[in-house]
């Protein structure tokens, strides 16, 4: 199967390269300055160039707190981008696969939250995110499946696992928000979902496989608790540690708001998909391991 992702730095496009061949696909990223998602106007033909069994719109807008002061560049890239995709696959007769997030929801629900929820963003970047994926609804709704997932850790790119052992060698104790709850995400586990749902939509025509899905890993906790995980991985291979002082939201003041639960029932998925990510404490002793061996 030939894959055409969206982007080439990113967390999951490099997971999707990284996991793609041993799947027995090619995966082909399509970024800057071929496709700039915030001025998309030549991407079908791009992609007709491409010839991809699937597409997987993976690129977008992330900086959450930055997106506050730059709706139209967060809109232009996680919206109206994945509208011109959309319209591209569908131009193609291809499937397309959508990277959306916990974001798109307020964070207010006492338990997980399923995708029949109502959605209700509490910023910009959620906002956009959602405004993306009505798109993908909107002009490619009949092929496509959204996958919402949250978290994303891994050796790539930027991310909560780097930070904290980052900090972890100047510091000695880090303070941390412990009253957000969330289900940390490995995007090599995502691109291995992501894999196998491309699959079931390119051989298969069920509606059932088509439509919004929830893909984290299995397990939460806080990121005060991702942090304690983190580091105790980090120990037991001899890299930096640090002291985690639990602290509330409030005390860490951001220019964006976010969700109190992120968590996502993931049980559609694996109903229709038959996906169910691994819980993310193996994977995060695995990014840990990884990281370390890199910087020697």
């Amino acid at each position: 199967m030939r894959i055409v992702v969206t982007g080439r730095q990113g967390q999951v496009v490099q997971s999707l390269i990284a996991r793609g061949p041993a799947a027995g696909h090619v995966v082909v990223p399509l970024g800057r300055p071929e496709l700039d998602l915030a001025d998309p106007g030549g991407c079908a033909d791009l992609l007709a160039g491409l010839a991809p069994d699937v597409v997987v719109s993976a690129a977008a807008y992330t900086a959450v707190d930055r997106a506050e002061s730059e709706p139209e560049l967060a809109h232009a890239v996680n919206a109206a981008g994945p509208a011109a995709l959309a319209r591209a696959a569908a131009g193609l007769g291809v499937p397309l696969v959508h990277l959306s997030t916990d974001y798109v929801f307020a964070g207010d629900k006492p338990g997980p939250y399923v995708e029949s929820d109502p959605v209700n963003p509490l910023g910009v970047y959620g906002a956009s995110k959602l405004a993306g994926e009505e798109a993908v609804l909107a002009h490619h709704g009949s092929n496509s499946a959204i996958l919402r997932t949250a978290w994303v850790f891994s050796p790539f790119g930027a991310n909560f696992v780097k930070t904290m052992l980052r900090l972890a060698g100047d510091r000695d104790e880090l303070g941390v928000v412990a009253d957000q709850l969330g289900n940390p995400t490995s995007a090599f586990d995502i691109a291995d979902g992501i894999l196998r749902v491309a699959a079931n939509l390119a051989t298969d025509a069920d509606p059932a496989l088509r439509g919004v899905f929830h893909m984290t890993a299995s397990g939460e906790t806080t990121w005060a608790g991702f942090a304690e995980a983190i580091f105790a991985a980090s120990a037991r291979v001899g890299g930096p540690t640090a002291r985690v002082r639990p602290i509330a939201t409030a005390d860490y003041p951001t220019p964006a708001r976010r969700p109190a639960n992120s968590r996502l029932d993931c049980g559609r998925l694996d109903q229709c998909h038959g996906v169910r990510l691994p819980d993310w404490r193996g994977a995060t002793d695995q990014v840990v391991a990884e990281l370390l061996r890199a910087a020697g």
